[in-house]
């Protein structure tokens, strides 16, 4: 026989809700029953994005439209790339072999 679930507390903030689901003393399957559970997607759920004012040299932004231009591509879109893969490059610096000095 399966026990009770205890009902699920209320939260003041996501934080606070956050802090709950982490603490090592909280155990989920004493609040959801998982087998009930069912998989649902979120096929229009897209990233949140913010828009920004940028100020840019004229021949910068025309090299930017040219290149984009040859790809086919908008160049806000190319510009929102370069910045996502530079992020990323920060983010993980590649680790180099560090050679034993003779």
């Amino acid at each position: 026989m399966k026990k009770p679930l205890k009902p699920i507390p209320e939260f003041g903030s996501e934080a606070e809700e956050c802090a709950f689901w982490e603490s090592k003393g909280n155990d989920s399957t004493e609040y959801v029953d998982w087998s009930k559970a069912r998989l649902v997607t979120f096929p229009k759920l897209r990233p949140s994005t913010e828009t920004i004012s940028l100020r840019m040299p004229e021949d910068v932004l025309n090299d930017i439209r040219n290149h984009a231009r040859k790809l086919d591509v908008p160049y806000q879109s190319l510009i929102k790339l370069w910045c996502a893969e530079k992020v990323a490059e920060l983010a993980h610096p590649p680790s180099f072999a560090h050679r034993g000095s003779k």
